[in-house]
């Protein structure tokens, strides 16, 4: 699986990549039939405290599948993120036939 992480007009982190580097790595070793992620990172002004937003697209055999979280830091995103996408793919698992 190929991941690609992106920063959007904020500086890069070494220790956001590992960390969402792990996360997909058993994210995909649950569901080997991705083909690749596009992770994006943006940083907003937000009155409620919150304002990481982190933007998870997954390529998939059949439609991508996204998901987007907004929380107060970068990890709490990325869980959010990954559990909406976990959500999503058990759904899609359920719908592949296999064929015989």
């Amino acid at each position: 699986m190929k991941i690609n992480i992106q920063f959007v007009q904020m500086p890069t982190s070494e220790t956001m990549e590992e960390y969402v580097q792990e996360k997909l790595d058993k994210l995909y070793k649950k569901y080997d039939w991705i083909i690749k992620s596009d992770v994006f990172f943006k940083k907003e002004n937000d009155p409620t405290g919150k304002g990481k937003i982190c933007n998870i697209e997954l390529s998939l055999p059949g439609p991508k599948i996204h998901a987007t979280s907004n929380e107060k830091n970068f990890e709490m995103a990325v869980k959010e993120t990954l559990s909406d996408l976990e959500v999503q793919l058990k759904k899609r698992k359920q719908e592949m036939k296999p064929y015989i």
